[in-house]
């Protein structure tokens, strides 16, 4: 009987994998990114005290080495103590240095696969594999990392993981980049205050590294030349502002977005995209729940949009990254979007046929838009009562506020729209960020109905379609109350019957 138990406890610990050995190089090259400010630091200390150059010099690279070799020494007993192994039910991973972890994901409830690689990985032939579960937890916990493997491996765990058959059978590209895009790059707000973001880090960075630009001599005469000419410095600081932010967008665009592709595999979506930091995401068609079309207001001035999926298991954004999981495209023509997303749905999408809604929708946006411009009003006149600071021309601002009010708030109007096809609600709205979204009706679990005491005066009612999807939550905003009850009902038929007679009571 025990030789029975240990044969089996033998088998249980058959079929663990470690990650690469290269991890411990690509470790020791990421530890210079702490090794540089050290140097730094160290390299002004000692030359405060009038330590020889050769012997600053020496301690600089005394101090890297150290660096990269504690970088090293740490990955090699991360290495050591992590393994992982994926059996016909699950894929596992034990890790932990001080504190010992199992995780365990069965194979149903992997969500998607994303595979990164950043340029030191890329030379060392390594890959990062992310597997999504659709779980809610924030962090870490809301995927099982695999830092990391070789490319070939993470390619085979990848295509194991989603059941896929081989590449050669895929059905083909539905979008491929196209550099006339990058157009596209610098409609955003990042190019206005892009210039202010750089030069703010640039100023803690040299905070950090013990430099203090306040108290420099450079810096007080640049200081006293500003103030003497604002007219001819402040549209020098503008335009440098927007021209910085104008090569960081594009420069953001082409790393991002460079080799970008979007195919369908048997069963799957494929985005592959990035030219320094390679990224592949695989996301299972199964889990698709829709597709939403945004067209942020510069973006949208210039005749462009973006398309993101609606699906289960995608966490949002972690902190380091530029670009949202969920987007399936870069910025790109408006009408581009809307092929992709109608080959996305396998099913037309066309905003152009949404129902309007009723006017009295737009009488709550010009009201909310008066609303802001009095408060403003209100506000500088209370600021000009206590201080002298307020100009004469600043009582302009409530002045051109009230047209531009107006041409927002006629412009939300206008986007409001809902509809129903075959297969997906249709629902649109927002004006600095207008969404349009096809949400698949079968994703459709429950729906909220809300109605404020103003909405119920004007005969308007908020419809909140509920999924496990995406945002969890998509609204059909001050639709007439008969059409949105309407709508809901025929969107899910049955869901919503037995409890519309007592709303409308």
């Amino acid at each position: 009987m025990t030789l029975g138990t240990d044969e089996a406890a033998a088998r249980e610990e058959t079929g663990w994998l470690a990650p690469h050995p290269r991890v411990v190089a690509a470790a020791a090259v990421f530890s210079l990114g702490v090794a540089v400010p050290a140097v730094v630091a160290l390299a002004r200390f000692l030359l405060g005290r009038d330590v020889a150059v050769g012997l600053v010099v020496a301690a600089g690279a005394g101090a890297t080495v150290l660096i990269a070799a504690a970088g090293a020494a740490y990955e090699t007993a991360r290495l050591r103590t992590t393994r992982y192994r994926l059996t016909g039910q699950r894929l596992e991973l034990r890790s932990g240095i001080w504190t010992k972890e199992h995780r365990a994901v069965p194979r149903e409830r992997v969500r998607s696969v994303d595979v990164t690689a950043d340029p030191v990985r890329r030379a060392l032939g390594l890959a990062v594999v992310k597997v999504g579960t659709g779980e809610h937890a924030s962090g870490e916990r809301a995927e099982l990392t695999l830092d990391a493997l070789a490319v070939a491996e993470a390619e085979a765990l990848r295509r194991v993981l989603l059941a896929e058959r081989p590449a050669e059978q895929a059905e083909g590209p539905l979008a491929e980049l196209r550099w006339s895009w990058i157009r596209y790059a610098p409609l955003t707000v990042w190019t206005v205050v892009g210039g202010g973001l750089v030069l703010g880090g640039l100023y803690k960075l040299l905070g950090t590294l013990g430099f203090e630009p306040s108290e420099s001599e450079a810096v007080a005469r640049a200081w006293e030349w500003f103030t003497a000419t604002p007219w001819l410095t402040v549209p020098i600081l503008l335009l440098a502002n927007v021209l910085v932010g104008l090569v960081g967008a594009i420069a953001l665009y082409a790393e991002s977005w460079g080799k970008y592709r979007l195919e369908r595999e048997p069963a799957t979506l494929r985005i592959r995209r990035g030219l320094l930091t390679t990224r592949s995401l695989t996301l299972e068609e199964r889990r698709l729940r829709g597709v939403a079309v945004t067209e942020p207001l510069l973006l949208r001035l210039g005749g462009g949009a973006r398309v993101t999926a609606v699906a289960t298991g995608l966490k949002k954004a972690e902190e380091n990254q530029t670009e949202d999981v969920a987007a399936l495209t870069p910025p790109l023509p408006a009408g581009e979007a809307r092929r992709i997303a109608s080959g996305v749905l396998r099913e037309e999408f066309d905003p152009a046929g949404l129902r309007g809604h009723p006017r009295a929708a737009r009488g709550r946006r010009v009201r909310r838009a008066l609303l802001t411009v009095v408060t403003l009003a209100a506000g500088l006149g209370v600021l000009a009562s206590r201080t002298s600071w307020v100009p004469g021309w600043v009582w302009a601002l409530p002045v051109l506020a009230v047209p531009a009010g107006w041409a927002l708030a006629a412009d939300a109007y206008r986007s409001l729209g809902h509809g129903l096809t075959r297969r997906h609600l249709l629902t649109r709205s927002g004006t600095a960020r207008r969404r349009t979204v096809a949400l698949d009706r079968a994703g459709i679990v429950g729906w909220t109905i809300s109605q404020s005491v103003f909405q119920r005066r004007a005969g308007l009612l908020n419809v909140s379609a509920t999924t496990a999807a995406g945002a969890g939550r998509y609204d059909v905003l001050d639709v007439g109350q008969d059409d949105g009850l309407l709508l809901a009902s025929r969107a899910v038929p049955g869901l919503l019957e037995p409890f519309v007679e007592e709303f409308v009571e």
